[in-house]
C-alpha cells in the first residue's frame, strides 16, 4: 500500500518515507490529509508527532484525536537545517520558514535580524525562496538540491542533537513481532483534585516507564484538557491500562515497533 505523507517534495516527511520505503509517497497538503487517507484503508500514513527542540506538533496530535487510526510504527530522523537562497547573505531581505523549523532555527534567526514569513511546510518555504529571489528559505539539504537553491550557511538548528519523531499510522493496529511502546489519549472530561496522580500511578505502581505525556486542549474550555501518554509495552501496561479504564476514558492507538530509517 502507498505511504502518504505531507509535500510537496522536499518535506522532511518525504525524506524519510523514501528512506523508510525505498519508494516515492504519495504527498498531500495537509498532516489532516494524510489521517483522513489513512482512516479509509487506501494509504500508510507517516507524520511528525514531536521534535526534541519544538515539542509537539499540533496538527498530528488533532488528527489522532479526530480520526479513527492506530499507530503501527514510530522512527526518529535527525533534522538539520540549511538557509538557502539565490542571492548571497547581505541581499537577503526575508526568510521562509515553516513554524516548526523557526522554534527549532530561532537562535540562528534572532542573530540574522530578518523578518521571518510562515510557511505550510519546509518545501512551500523553498517554493516561496524560488519566486522570491531576495528571499531565503530554511529548509534541508535534500530540498535545497531537490529545487536547486544554492546552500549559503548550514546548522541553523538551535541544538546539533535536532531530532524528529515520527509515526507510522494505518486503519487497522499491528500485530507483529518488535513490540516496544504503547500509546494512549486519555479524556479526564473533568477536573478534579489528584487527576495528574490518578491518572499516572497505575503505571508507577508497575514501575512502568512513561517515555512521553502530553496535555493538549480538549475544545470543551479553558482549563479542559486530554492528555497523550506513551509507554512502554508489557503484560504490566495492560494491567495498568485496565486499571485506568475504571476511572476515566482511554482510547488505545496501540502497540507497535521502532522502524529502521536507511540515513
Amino acid at each position: 500500500m502507498v505511504i502518504a505523507v505531507l509535500g510537496p517534495a522536499g518535506t522532511f516527511s518525504h525524506e524519510v518515507a523514501v528512506r523508510l520505503s525505498g519508494a516515492e509517497p504519495l504527498l498531500l497538503p495537509t498532516i489532516s490529509a494524510v489521517f483522513a487517507l489513512a482512516e479509509k484503508g487506501e494509504a500508510i500514513g507517516l507524520v511528525p508527532i514531536e521534535n526534541s527542540e519544538a515539542g509537539g506538533v499540533g496538527p498530528t496530535l488533532d488528527g489522532l484525536c479526530r480520526y479513527e487510526v492506530k499507530i503501527t510504527g514510530e522512527c526518529y530522523h535527525p533534522i538539520h537545517h540549511t538557509l538557502a537562497s539565490s542571492v548571497s547573505i547581505e541581499e537577503i531581505t526575508e526568510i521562509y520558514a515553516h513554524p516548526q523549523t523557526h522554534e527549532q532555527c530561532s537562535e540562528a534567526f534572532d542573530r540574522l535580524g530578518l523578518p521571518v514569513i510562515h510557511t505550510s511546510s519546509n518545501a512551500a518555504s523553498a517554493l516561496k525562496a524560488l519566486e522570491n529571489r531576495q528571499a531565503a528559505a530554511a529548509i534541508s539539504d535534500g530540498a535545497a538540491e531537490y529545487y536547486g537553491i544554492p546552500i549559503i550557511l548550514r546548522g541553523l538548528e538551535n541544538s546539533p542533537s535536532n531530532t524528529t519523531r515520527f509515526i507510522r499510522i494505518e486503519r487497522n493496529g499491528y500485530s507483529g513481532e518488535g513490540i516496544i511502546k504503547c500509546s494512549i489519549l486519555i479524556d479526564p472530561e473533568q477536573d478534579l483534585p489528584g487527576l495528574l496522580h490518578a491518572l499516572l500511578s497505575p503505571f508507577a505502581t508497575r514501575t512502568i516507564n512513561l517515555s512521553r505525556i502530553e496535555s493538549r486542549p480538549s475544545g470543551r474550555g479553558i482549563g479542559s484538557y486530554r492528555f497523550f501518554l506513551d509507554f512502554e509495552a508489557g503484560d504490566a501496561a495492560q494491567e495498568a491500562l485496565n486499571e485506568l479504564k475504571k476511572t476515566v476514558h482511554v482510547r488505545e492507538f496501540g502497540c507497535y515497533p521502532k522502524l529502521v530509517v536507511q540515513l
